[in-house]
C-alpha cells in the first residue's frame, strides 16, 4: 500500500508543534502500525532528517506505552487493542492517516508523539499499596475471597495505565484509571486497612495533577484496550464517600 501520514511534530514541551505530512510507500498490510513508523523513521534517518519520536516497549499490548491518537481515536480504529497491536490491514491503499499524541494538560508532550505520563505514577504512589506482612508466602486459600469480588478485582487489575481513557475524555478525566486502581485493591481483603486513606489520597492526587472531573460520558471505556467498565468509577465514588463519612465521624 501507499499511504500518507500526517504526524504531530514538536521539538520539546516548550516549543510549538505542527502536523507534518509524509508519504510512505510499499507498506505491507501485515506490518503493525509501529513497524510502519519504524520504516518511515529509517527513511528519515537515511535522508538526514530527525526521526519521529514515539514510545513503545513490549509491543504485545501489555505495557501501554505505545498510545497514540490515530485519526482522532485513541489507539486507532480497532477496539480492545493497543496501538502496537494495530496492523496496517486496518487501512486502505491511498489512506491519509493523522497521528497525534495524547491530548491532556497533565500529559505534557516531551517530543513529537511522546508524552510524560508521570502523573499516573504519582497517583499510584499516593495510595496504590497494601499493608502485607513480610516473610514466606501465605497458603493460597489462607484468605478466602468471594468469587464475584475476585473476578471484579482481576478485571480492574487488567488496567495497563496507557492513558487512552484520558485522551478520549472531553473533560480530560482519569476517572477510569483511578477507578480501576482503587477498585482492584478495595475489593480484596488485603486492601481493607488502607481502603479509606487510599481513596482519599488517590483522588486528591488525581485532582492535583490537573485531570478533569468525570461526567459519565463513557468515551473512556469505549477506547480502553482492556475493556475496563464504568462500574469501577461508581465503586471508587462509593469508596470516597464512605471514607469522607468515616473521617468526619
Amino acid at each position: 500500500m501507499n499511504i500518507t501520514v500526517r504526524v504531530w511534530r514538536q521539538k520539546s514541551t516548550h516549543h510549538k508543534g505542527s502536523m507534518v505530512t509524509y508519504h510512505v510507500e510499499d507498506v505491507s498490510p501485515d506490518m503493525s502500525f509501529l513497524e510502519m513508523l519504524d520504516a518511515l523513521n529509517e527513511r528519515l534517518t537515511l535522508e538526514g532528517a530527525d526521526p519521529i519520536a514515539f514510545d513503545s516497549d513490549c509491543r504485545e499490548g501489555i505495557c501501554g506505552t505505545c498510545g497514540l491518537v490515530i485519526n482522532g481515536i485513541a489507539h486507532g480504529p480497532k477496539p480492545l487493542i493497543t496501538t502496537c497491536q494495530l496492523h496496517m490491514r486496518s487501512f486502505n491503499d491511498g489512506d491519509v492517516i493523522d497521528v497525534e499524541p495524547w491530548r491532556a494538560e497533565p500529559f505534557a508532550v516531551v517530543k513529537d508523539l511522546v508524552v510524560d505520563r508521570g502523573a499516573f505514577d504519582r497517583i499510584i504512589q499516593a495510595g496504590g499499596f497494601i499493608s502485607a506482612p513480610t516473610g514466606a508466602a501465605p497458603d493460597a486459600h489462607a484468605v478466602p475471597v468471594p468469587k464475584a469480588h475476585a473476578d471484579a478485582a482481576f478485571d480492574a487489575a487488567t488496567c495497563i495505565g496507557c492513558g487512552a481513557c484520558v485522551a478520549a475524555c472531553p473533560n480530560g478525566s482519569a476517572a477510569l484509571f483511578l477507578g480501576a486502581k482503587i477498585t482492584h485493591l478495595g475489593l480484596l481483603p488485603q486492601g481493607q486497612p488502607e481502603r479509606d486513606s487510599r481513596a482519599l489520597a488517590m483522588i486528591e492526587q488525581h485532582d492535583a495533577e490537573g485531570f478533569g472531573g468525570c461526567t459519565q460520558i463513557g468515551e473512556c471505556t469505549a477506547v480502553c484496550p482492556k475493556d475496563i467498565q464504568l462500574d469501577v468509577i461508581s465503586r471508587y465514588h462509593r469508596d470516597v464517600l464512605a471514607a469522607m463519612v468515616h473521617r468526619d465521624t
